[in-house]
């Protein structure tokens, strides 16, 4: 039985396989600039949801960028 694997728009096995090696190789202070980057960036928020609510914002957000 053979597993295909399904990917987002513009993404493929190969782009998955960078991100991977990029956050596998990637030393804990690197990771802690990145995150403190992404807690900067103006244009992103970060917010805290209930677990049960996460399909609807993600349908909310792909409306969106449709």
């Amino acid at each position: 039985m053979t597993t295909q694997n399904k990917f987002p728009p513009g993404w493929d096995e190969a782009r998955v396989r960078r991100v991977l090696t990029h956050y596998e190789q990637q030393t804990e202070e690197e990771a802690v600039a990145e995150d403190e980057a992404a807690a900067e960036d103006e244009t992103q928020t970060v917010m805290e949801i209930p677990t049960a609510l996460v399909p609807a914002v993600r349908e909310l957000i792909a409306k969106r960028q449709r």
